[in-house]
């Protein structure tokens, strides 16, 4: 793992080094590892040691005394050297260091202890290699490989960030936003991200930018943990042939450390970005957890943040240096209105709106950086075990939380059954077992944090290039031709038949600068006069070989007329625009477009083609006036070359969607059998209008945003349902990642507005990323369309002892989040550092309902753990109990414009629930979440109009569905028709579109029954306690990931499967897929095309097992070259 260089030793004694070599400025770079016994790279010591034979001995006491100091001393810190050395004093120094450095070692193998990697050495831009004569050269890069910039989403309706691959063949680096929807892009893109180790994220810390990093992070940390065993295997095995060859005494314990801290390495990832990028991971500690993959955060921008001199790079790799470009807004352009408007209850009760959080000192600022790694830190990489049980006296148990007491007759641990801490009844004296609580648990609430508005961008430049191996000169040297020929060419020396030292520099050309550029991330005008103003961009030493520019900009940024001037000032670079007003809004999911075109033509009243435009980049050049000639507009695919040369290549820019194509290509077999289920249709239409006619509300439209499992997939995104109810509003159930996008795809511009408008209330069931990720994004977007982005003052029942929740919900500008703590929790901690609408929502907690204990369920306004006093003063509401606090949260359903609202814990995660909500015209609308089947959730949703359920896994994996606390679809259907709905909308699948159940109606004693009918024995959650209002859950056990359903996948090919339901039932079913658009009232129609879509799938299975074709390219493509 290659640490940022502010990190690593080197030496820069620069006078002594000019005796060495007058070009030569090497920069010993040393991977330090976590150990801190780590001292250097030995192995690499010995060998410069071995070459420093071949020059005179004055050059040896400099070259030995530089590598000495470079070992303990920062090249920025290193104080001036004298000309003046002795060589024995500085030789038998080093081997001194080498010495003890390697007693330091755990390894009870001296050979294995120096086995760590190599350091290299960086060589400084507009130089030629001039290696010593004798001199290793094992640390110079030598390799010359291909490496561009390609562009994997430009801005559109679901891919609304800029997001750059680096690719060089052994490598790649994610550069740009981390959107939502990004992953999907990727996947779509056939991106590997399993390359990816580094990724740069530019423009400032929010979740416009960085909405799809958390997602990102887990599924490359779930991809790592499924391969790191194969890799430990193969690490270990070629660690035994090494120490085989070498002679070295073998032992077991060090192999397997010394693997497994290599395998570790491999899988790291590091994360370059603007201040609070910790934080914001920090806050995601309730709901991620994984181990194994560690995370390291690197923030740039803060103004404690050491500056490095101005031509050093920030951050080198082998392949690559960067430097980091920190940009703040210019103060003159970046005022606003600091007081927002006064929120509807001060304008009721004649207050004065709070002040905003006090701003941070600069010790706080450290304590929450400091804070917020080490939270990062056990999130990625924690050794924490869920096994590891802790004596603790029972009286100082945190509840809730499961206790064990070790059985004194056979010594066997058991759970503990008698009286618990803060019940009614005394506890006995005595010592009970607690699993150690994850470390997250532990963190209540993160310290006090600020939004910064800095934001980032980068220089990117390759390495020097070796020149050209010259076969000639080898031959004069007595080379022969063969592997020596190539042990040259990869930097390596080698001896001639006369036995001389023949060293690469020798038989190579010029080296050659290597190729780079600026990607520049202006998200406001406000940037644009402190990025031109850079010292960068004068700089020969950063800027040699750098020959284009990647913009990134915001709405308005590309028409600044100092920004134009700049272009014009880099003329001779080439310049690549990405920008929302310039990108046109494309279909950047060809495969779930595709799929809903295909379903338009089958079904047009449920399914229209996503909304999208082809603006082409020519329209958009237009705009741009006197610079069109030298910016080229991003797309999708296009390329920007940096070795061997500078090139902007267009030609694999991905085709726009033709619709009209997918059109003509659908089969006429499968169109046939859409005219007959339509004839059908018109055929039973009284019957079916007489089955909508009986429901309390008809009209009531069901728009199914993401379908799928776990994890977005080409076909599906992730969980979210919109619920619109006529003289209501609209409800959003669950929002998974890039929900957003799937609206603004559905709805054209002006209806999304419209939706914004009268959306009242977002339910999230449970703390899994699938489900709540994309939360954020859509509080912003209605944040903007009914607030203008005005933020209000927070209000609290903890800090207001007048506090009324009516008073607040009396003009419906309120938008309700119901959900349990944590989630809530989430929302506010993160709104610290981005304001993306919090202050105008109702956070309600929503506590569960226990049928057998007659307890209903009850909303209460959310109190943070850290609201425990007025704000700013010394008040008597400091020293109120809390349940006075909890009391005045209560909140009526009825001041949400609600008949009523239910939910219960389901079997899935911790704070899993199902929620059944009745509207005022008696509609009633039942939510499963994710769990298994719930015999309390048919008690809440008795009298469903719909049941909109879960149906993860096909009936044949009842075995799967059970081990991952999911439902199969026959176990679905049970559910709801348990509950008496009308009509079940079944959704959550696997990530395949070829599940399409096909139901019977039958009088056969399999067919499908009620879930009270069954004989079920369901897991007994409903003894549980769940007082979330009152206190947060620390509980024992930290956040399960949500584990994906690929498995399925190999059953989606088997043949439809026939499920039965009892004839005489009167509830209508219907299996959803993206975009699709339902009103209540026809989901009758839809059991009438089951056969067209069945056959419609197996002919999509059977054309995605083809070979895959040659990729498309862009017709007429072009190649931009710098001269």
């Amino acid at each position: 793992m290659v640490r940022p260089v502010e990190e690593p030793k080197a030496a820069t004694n620069l006078a002594s080094l000019r005796n060495l070599s007058s070009s030569v400025y090497p920069v010993v770079q040393f991977q330090r590892r976590a150990a801190a016994n780590y001292k250097g790279s030995h192995r690499a010591a010995r060998l410069r040691l071995e070459g420093l034979k071949s020059i005179s001995a004055d050059k040896q006491a400099v070259y030995a005394s530089d590598l000495v100091q470079g070992l303990f001393t920062d090249h920025r810190k290193a104080p001036e050297a004298t000309e003046q050395h002795t060589t024995a004093p500085q030789l038998q120094a080093l081997r001194g260091l080498l010495h003890s450095s390697t007693r330091s070692q755990p390894s009870r193998s001296p050979k294995l202890r120096s086995w760590y990697k190599r350091p290299s050495i960086i060589f400084p831009p507009s130089t030629t290699l001039d290696i010593p004569k004798g001199g290793s050269t094992d640390d110079i890069q030598f390799r010359k490989m291909r490496s561009f910039f390609q562009f994997v989403t430009t801005p559109t309706a679901d891919t609304p960030g800029t997001t750059l691959l680096l690719h060089f063949d052994n490598k790649r680096y994610l550069i740009g936003n981390i959107a939502e929807g990004t992953q999907r892009a990727s996947i779509e893109q056939k991106v590997r991200l399993l390359k990816v180790s580094e990724i740069f994220l530019t423009g400032n810390t929010s979740w416009e930018k960085t909405g799809g990093l958390i997602g990102m992070i887990l599924t490359l940390a779930d991809a790592a943990a499924s391969s790191a065993q194969a890799s430990l295997l193969e690490t270990k095995k070629k660690l035994l042939n090494r120490l085989e060859r070498e002679g070295v005494e073998i032992n077991e314990d060090d192999i397997a450390a010394q693997a497994a801290r290599e395998v570790k390495d491999r899988v790291r990832l590091s994360i370059f970005g603007g201040p609070n990028l910790n934080y914001t991971l920090a806050t995601a500690r309730r709901f991620v957890f994984r181990k194994g993959m560690p995370v390291d955060v690197h923030e740039y921008g803060h103004a404690t943040t050491q500056s490095t001199p101005l031509s050093d790079p920030t951050w080198s790799d082998d392949n690559v240096q960067v430097w980091a470009l920190p940009v703040s807004p210019s103060p003159k352009t970046s005022s606003g209105s600091s007081s927002p408007r006064k929120r509807s209850y001060d304008e009721l009760n004649g207050r004065e709106i709070l002040s905003s959080r006090p701003s941070l000192n600069q010790t706080d600022k450290e304590r929450a950086l400091m804070m917020s790694k080490s939270v990062v830190s056990e999130m990625f990489d924690s050794s924490w075990r869920m096994d590891a049980l802790v004596e603790t006296p029972i009286n100082q148990v945190q509840m809730p939380a499961t206790l064990f007491v070790r059985n004194p007759q056979d010594h066997k641990i058991v759970k503990y059954t008698g009286p618990m801490p803060g019940g009614k009844q005394p506890v006995p004296d005595i010592t009970v077992l607690v699993r150690k609580p994850w470390p997250g648990a532990l963190i209540e609430s993160l310290p006090p944090a600020e939004p910064v508005k800095v934001a980032m961008s980068y220089i990117f430049r390759n390495h020097v290039q070796r020149g050209k191996f010259q076969p000639q000169r080898a031959k004069e040297l007595g080379v022969e031709k063969g592997p020596k020929w190539a042990a040259l060419g990869k930097g390596q020396n080698v001896e001639n038949a006369k036995g001389e030292t023949i060293t690469p520099d020798m038989v190579l050309g010029a080296s050659k600068q290597g190729g780079g550029a600026a990607i520049v991330d202006l998200p406001s005008s406000e940037y644009v006069e402190a990025l031109v103003s850079r010292s960068e961009w004068k700089s020969s030493e950063i800027m040699a070989g750098v020959g284009a520019f990647i913009w990134m900009l915001g709405p308005g940024v590309a028409s600044h007329p100092m920004l134009k001037q700049f272009m014009e000032e880099m003329k001779y670079m080439r310049h690549v625009v990405s920008s929302p007003e310039l990108c046109s809004n494309r279909l950047s999911l060809d495969s779930a477009a595709s799929a809903t075109v295909r379903l338009s033509q089958i079904d047009p009243i449920r399914y229209n083609t996503p909304v999208h435009d082809n603006k082409s980049a020519s329209q958009a050049l237009e705009s741009l006036g006197r610079l069109k000639d030298l910016v080229s507009i991003a797309d999708r695919g296009q390329k920007i070359q940096l070795e061997p040369s500078i090139e902007v290549q267009d030609n694999e820019i991905n085709t726009l969607l033709d619709a009209d194509a997918v059109r003509a290509e659908m089969s006429k077999d499968v169109l046939d059998l859409a005219v007959k289920a339509r004839e059908e249709v018109k055929a039973a239409k009284q019957g079916l209008d007489a089955w909508a006619d009986s429901l309390p509300q008809k009209d009531v439209e069901i728009t199914t945003l993401g379908t799928g499992s776990a994890l977005p997939s080409k076909y599906r995104n992730v969980s979210a349902t919109l619920v619109r109810v006529p003289g209501w509003g609209s409800m959003l159930l669950d929002a998974g990642e890039n929900t957003l996008g799937q609206l603004r795809r559905v709805y054209a511009p002006e209806v999304l507005d419209e939706i914004m408008r009268e959306l009242r209330v977002i339910w999230i069931s449970h703390m899994h990323a699938d489900h709540h990720l994309g939360t954020v994004s859509v509080i912003r977007e209605w944040y903007k369309v009914v607030h203008g982005s005005q933020r209000a003052a927070i209000c609290s029942p903890a800090d207001d002892a007048d506090f009324d929740a009516g008073a607040l919900f009396s003009n419906q500008d309120r938008l309700s989040v119901i959900s349990e703590s944590a989630m809530l929790h989430w929302l506010e901690e993160y709104s610290h550092v981005d304001d993306y609408g919090y202050s105008r929502l109702a956070p309600l907690c929503l506590t569960p309902n226990f049928p057998q204990k007659n307890i209903q369920s009850s909303l209460h306004w959310f109190i943070p753990p850290s609201s425990t006093q007025v704000r700013g003063g010394n008040s008597p509401l400091a020293r109120e109990p809390w349940a006075d606090k909890i009391a005045r949260a209560k909140v009526l359903p009825q001041a949400l414009n609600l008949q009523d609202i239910q939910c219960v814990q389901v079997q899935h995660c911790h704070g899993a629930r199902a929620v059944s909500v009745t509207f005022p015209s008696g509609f009633k609308a039942s939510y499963s979440g994710d769990c298994r089947p719930s015999k309390p959730f048919t008690q809440i949703g008795q009298g469903s109009t719909v049941c909109i359920h879960e149906a993860t896994f096909d009936d044949e994996l009842q075995g799967d569905a059970e081990a991952k606390n999911h439902t199969t679809t026959s176990e679905a259907l049970s559910v709801a028709l348990g509950m008496g709905a009308k009509a079940c909308v079944l959704t959550h699948f696997s990530q395949r579109y070829q599940k399409v159940p096909v139901l019977e109606y039958t009088e056969e004693e399999d067919a499908i029954q009620s879930l009270e009918t069954t004989g079920d024995e369901m897991m007994d959650i409903s003894t549980s306690t769940d007082d979330e209002a009152e206190a947060p859950v620390v509980d024992a056990v930290a956040p399960q990931a949500e584990m994906a359903t690929s498995v399925d996948a190999t059953n989606a090919k088997k043949a439809a499967k026939h499920i039965k339901i009892k004839a005489g039932s009167d509830m209508k079913v219907c299996v959803a897929f993206d975009y699709m658009r339902v009103k209540v009232g026809q989901i009758a129609e839809m059991e009438k095309y089951t056969d067209t879509l069945v056959a419609l799938f197996a002919e999509e299975e059977s054309e995605e097992n083809k070979p895959e074709p040659p990729k498309k390219k862009v017709k007429g493509g072009k190649t931009q070259r710098n001269n």
